[in-house]
């Protein structure tokens, strides 16, 4: 389960905050984690629970905003969302797609004391 590494680099991120910004207590870490990502948000929800236990954010709220997946189709010239990188083009049904959104994670924003 990859997600725990993840949350153990979220609670890097949110001490590291906590240092330079002077805050006490995290009260929610919003996230967003793009569909292509291969990160499971229920996962990293019960993960980040067990990793943040005993730190600043011990006791916070995972917030997951889910991002679509996006390619470009080069066959019909179009940008088109897709769920998998599998996925044919909705418009044309080419497989000729790169894939320009959806693969991220990252920290959006932080509620804090």
């Amino acid at each position: 389960m990859h997600e725990m590494a993840l949350c153990e680099g979220i609670v890097e991120i949110v001490e590291e905050e906590a240092r330079r910004r002077s805050f006490s207590r995290v009260k929610t870490v919003c996230l967003e984690i793009g569909a292509l990502s291969h990160v499971a948000p229920e996962a990293m929800k019960f993960c980040f629970a067990a990793v943040a236990a005993r730190t600043i954010a011990d006791g916070a709220v995972v917030e997951v905003v889910e991002l679509p997946g996006v390619a470009w189709c080069m066959a019909c010239s179009r940008s088109v969302e897709i769920a998998q990188r599998d996925d044919p083009c909705p418009c044309c049904g080419s497989y000729q797609l790169q894939v320009t959104a959806g693969e991220e994670m990252r920290v959006k924003e932080l509620e804090v004391d």
